[in-house]
C-alpha cells in the first residue's frame, strides 16, 4: 500500500527571484555541460547549481551543493513552509507526435518501501554510478531536490480539482514550450481524502529509479523513523488522458569493420521480414505487430521496415522471461541483435559503449552524418506493457520508455530532517 502525505516544503520565494522559470531545470540526467551553462546564465540561483553541482578549483561538488543550499536559505532565496501542503500541477504540452495534451499530477511525499506487489514497482534497470552520485548529494543536502515520477491506478485528482479552479501558486512556460501550473493546497480534509484514495495503490516508477533506490539506501543508513523515510514524488494516474509515452531510438556506432556489419545484416535477414520504405516513413510508431523497427545505416542510407518473422527465437533466447517482456521491442532488439548478433554485453549497453539514444526520429537520422553507423527507430512502449513487465518482477532494458514531458526540478524540495 502507498502511504501518501503532504510535505512541509522548502521552495523558492517567488518575491526573491524574477521568475520561477529562470531557476527551475529539467532532471539532472538530461543536462549536459552546455545546457547547464545555459541554465546558470538565466540565473545564478538556478537549481542546477545544487542538483548537478560543480565546485570551483576541484573542491568537493557535494559540499558545494550543501553550502549553496544553506546560503540561499540564509539569503531568503529559498523559504521554508510552516504547514504541510499538497501541490497539484498540470503540464500543457505538445508531444513529439504533434498533438496537444494536458497531464495532471500531484507533488507529495510517499513513504519509502521495498519493491514488491502492492508497494512500488520498478520497470527499468539501474546502475551503481548514478546511485552513488545521488546518495552523496542527498547526504550532503539532506533534501530531495527533484521528484520521482510515479504512476498509480485510480483518480486522486477528483479530490483536488475544485482547488485548481483558483489562480495557481505559480505558472510558467519552460524552454520546450510546456506550460506548467502549480497549486498549493493546505486543506487537511483534502490531504486525508487523497491519502485514503491512494492507500491501496501500487505505484509504478515511470522516471527516477536511481533516485528511489537512493531514497531507500538513505533511509536505511539514517535508521529509525522520521522525515527521511519519505521521498518526494509526482504522482500521475494511469488513466490520466494526458499521460503519454514515446519511443527511444537506438544509435549504433563502432560498426566500421566488416565483421559487425555482416553479422548485423545476416541476423536481420534471418530473423525479420524486410521491406524498403522511404526515410520519411521510417518511424514505425502506430505499426501493428511484434518486433517492428525502422532501420537505416550510414552506408546505404536506405530505409527498411523490419518485422519479426517468427516468435520462436524469442522463446529460445529468453526462456525465463514473461510474455510481456519477450514481446517488448527494446528487449527483442537488445537480445536478438545487440547481444546475439553484435556480441554486446549488458555492461556494454549500460555503459553506452557503441550505443546512444534519442527520442527524436529526426535527430536519429541526422546522426548518420555525425558518426552513427546504424539507426533503429522504435515504437512507443504501451503503458499496459510497462505495467505487465513490472508486475512480473522484471526490469526493462535502458531507455525503453520516454514519458513526456519531463518534470521540472526546483518547484519544491522535500526536507529529510
Amino acid at each position: 500500500m502507498a502511504e501518501v502525505r503532504p510535505l512541509t516544503a522548502l521552495h523558492y520565494d517567488l518575491a526573491a527571484v524574477p521568475s520561477l522559470a529562470d531557476v527551475v531545470a529539467p532532471p539532472y540526467d538530461v543536462i549536459d555541460a552546455d545546457r547547464r551553462a545555459e541554465l546558470l546564465a538565466h540565473s545564478p540561483f538556478n537549481v542546477v547549481d545544487i542538483d548537478l553541482p560543480e565546485a570551483p578549483a576541484g573542491a568537493d561538488p557535494y559540499e558545494h551543493a550543501r553550502e549553496t543550499l544553506e546560503e540561499w536559505i540564509l539569503q531568503g532565496i529559498l523559504t521554508a513552509d510552516r504547514e504541510p501542503a499538497l501541490w497539484p500541477l498540470t503540464q500543457e504540452y505538445e508531444g513529439p507526435d504533434g498533438a496537444r495534451h494536458t497531464r495532471r499530477g500531484l507533488l507529495c511525499c510517499v513513504r519509502v518501501t521495498d519493491y514488491g506487489a502492492g508497494l512500488v514497482r520498478p520497470h527499468e534497470r539501474t546502475q551503481p554510478g548514478p546511485k552513488r552520485d545521488r546518495l552523496r548529494l542527498t547526504e550532503a543536502t539532506r533534501h530531495n531536490l527533484s521528484p520521482i515520477f510515479s504512476l498509480y491506478p485510480g483518480d486522486a485528482w477528483r479530490h483536488l480539482e475544485g482547488f485548481t479552479r483558483a489562480d495557481p501558486w505559480v505558472e510558467l512556460t519552460d524552454d520546450e514550450g510546456t506550460r506548467h501550473r502549480v497549486w498549493r493546497i493546505t486543506d487537511p480534509d483534502a490531504h486525508r481524502a487523497v491519502a485514503a484514495e491512494l492507500a491501496e495503490a501500487e505505484l509504478l516508477i515511470a522516471d527516477g529509479h536511481h533516485r528511489y533506490e537512493t531514497a531507500r539506501a538513505y533511509a536505511d543508513a539514517v535508521g529509525g523513523d522520521g522525515p527521511h523515510r519519505y521521498t518526494l514524488m509526482a504522482l500521475v494516474s494511469l488513466e490520466d488522458p494526458g499521460l503519454t509515452v514515446f519511443g527511444y531510438h537506438r544509435l549504433l556506432s563502432n560498426l566500421g569493420e566488416s565483421g559487425p556489419q555482416e553479422a548485423l545484416r545476416d541476423a536481420i535477414r534471418a530473423l525479420f521480414e524486410v521491406e524498403e520504405v522511404p526515410l520519411e516513413r521510417l518511424d514505425p510508431a502506430g505499426e501493428p505487430g511484434t518486433g517492428v523497427f525502422g532501420y537505416v545505416d550510414a552506408h546505404q542510407r536506405r530505409g527498411f521496415r523490419l518485422r519479426l518473422a517468427d516468435h520462436a527465437p524469442l522463446a529460445r533466447a529468453m526462456p525465463d522471461a514473461s510474455e510481456a517482456y519477450r514481446t517488448l521491442d527494446a528487449a527483442i532488439l537488445e537480445t536478438l541483435l545487440l547481444r546475439d548478433a553484435l556480441g554486446m554485453s549488458a555492461e556494454d549497453i549500460e555503459a553506452k559503449r557503441g550505443i546512444a539514444y534519442t527520442a527524436s526520429a529526426e535527430q536519429a537520422l541526422a546522426s548518420l552524418d555525425e558518426g552513427t553507423d546504424a539507426v533503429f527507430l522504435l515504437r512507443p512502449t504501451p503503458v499496459e506493457q510497462v505495467r505487465a513487465v513490472a508486475a512480473a518482477g522484471e526490469t526493462m532494458p535502458p531507455k525503453s520508455t520516454y514519458f513526456y514531458p519531463k518534470l521540472l526540478t526546483g518547484i519544491v524540495f522535500n526536507p529529510l530532517s
